[in-house]
């Protein structure tokens, strides 16, 4: 398996949909449906009704999937997003930013 451009934890640019041009730190990753979850980022809410565990019922809010084509790392130097390429770097395969050419911490 090739390894994953997004990690958890990688500072994220979402470049299309309701939330364009908003940038968060990835949750989670679910490389399987090809999603990740962006922490601020994809707010959906659900209606619940009162049960005996949430006697108050309301409104759920939390970060849903996204599609990982929707998000792109941000560049270290300026946060704006970047492509990732992989690196040799002292015997060690790397992540780096294709704009500025900086390593990506991860």
């Amino acid at each position: 398996m090739a390894s994953a451009k997004i990690k958890k934890g990688d500072s994220v640019v979402v470049l299309s949909g309701k939330d364009k041009g908003k940038s968060g730190t990835v949750a989670k990753v679910m490389p399987k449906e090809g999603k990740v979850v962006v922490e601020g980022v994809n707010i959906a809410a659900r209606h619940r009704k009162p049960t005996q565990q949430n006697p108050q019922g309301g409104i759920d809010r939390f970060e849903a999937p996204m599609s990982i084509s929707k998000v792109a790392v941000a560049d270290p130097k300026d946060g704006k997003p970047t492509r990732v390429r992989f690196e040799e770097k002292d015997g060690k395969k790397v992540r780096v930013a294709v704009k500025s050419g900086e390593t990506i911490d991860g």
